[in-house]
């Protein structure tokens, strides 16, 4: 079993998925620069585990075993084939009331999304260590998500609306195609 440990939490955090910084495309209404600000403040301190400031591997490893303890119904250290049943399907369950929830708001407007989202967040975590160093400061946080709502701001008015958001989607679309 403690060979599978590995496998087990990478397949528990992929399908419990991962915090992102604060996106503007997470909101459905207008957001603004002050609110995008004020989210990314709180993701970052969700995703400091340990409180010391950055974003690093160390936080990674303790959401992932906080992660595992949650699957972990019996608290034995092992994934039984029936805690991870349970977990994914709760997981499922969750995700489908986000994807009606998102869709009520919408007023019925679907929007699918093929694929994990994970290798772009990936990405922006990445970016956002404009150092290198292999940790991200609230600075360099703050710094990342202001400047892609900067980007899908087309008239620079500190408000991304509606519009502005599908815009840049389907730029964003247009880019990985190639077009």
């Amino acid at each position: 079993m403690m060979k599978k440990l590995p496998l087990i939490l990478a397949g528990g955090a992929l399908l419990a998925g991962g915090a992102a910084i604060a996106q503007p495309a997470g909101e459905r209404g207008p957001m603004t620069r002050d609110a995008v600000a004020e989210r990314t403040t709180k993701m970052f301190e969700r995703m400091d585990a340990n409180q010391d400031g950055v974003i690093d591997e160390a936080d990674r490893a303790a959401r992932l075993e906080q992660r595992f303890a949650k699957m972990d119904a019996n608290g034995d250290g092992m994934l039984s084939q029936a805690e991870f049943t349970t977990a994914h399907e709760q997981m499922r369950e969750q995700r489908k009331e986000r994807r009606e929830a998102r869709a009520e708001r919408r007023g019925g407007e679907r929007m699918g999304r093929r694929g994990g989202r994970g290798h772009h967040r990936g990405m922006m975590l990445k970016a956002a260590d404009t150092n290198n160093d292999g940790q991200i400061t609230q600075a360099e946080a703050q710094a990342a998500a202001l400047a892609r709502f900067d980007r899908v701001d087309a008239d620079g008015d500190g408000t991304i609306t509606r519009d502005e958001r599908r815009a840049a989607r389907q730029a964003m679309r247009a880019q990985r195609r190639g077009q």
